[in-house]
């Protein structure tokens, strides 16, 4: 995978208070942008949600920082926390 690839990955966190319409709501975000969903991993700890998505942005409509506001005002209307980070932030940042 070369660097140009990875620059246009971007992964989206999930968490909060488990309710209907999480996943389709993100979804709806992200679909409105043209960002493509790679990859998805969901799960509910009690009444906990909590979900990690690879998102793909190279024929995204809209600038990383515009979807990255869209996406929170969606956690605020929702009452979750929702974060986009490039790849390269998010593997900075938890690295071991």
């Amino acid at each position: 995978m070369t660097t140009a690839e990875k620059s246009n990955r971007i992964i989206v966190t999930v968490i909060g208070q488990d309710r209907v319409g999480i996943i389709a709501g993100v979804s709806s975000v992200l679909a409105e942008a043209q960002a493509n969903i790679l990859d998805i991993s969901q799960t509910t700890l009690q009444e906990f949600f909590a979900m990690i998505m690879m998102v793909d942005l190279s024929k995204a409509t809209v600038p990383f920082d515009e979807l990255k506001k869209r996406l929170n005002r969606l956690g605020e209307t929702m009452g979750l926390r929702i974060d986009a980070q490039h790849e390269d932030v998010f593997k900075f940042m938890h690295r071991i």
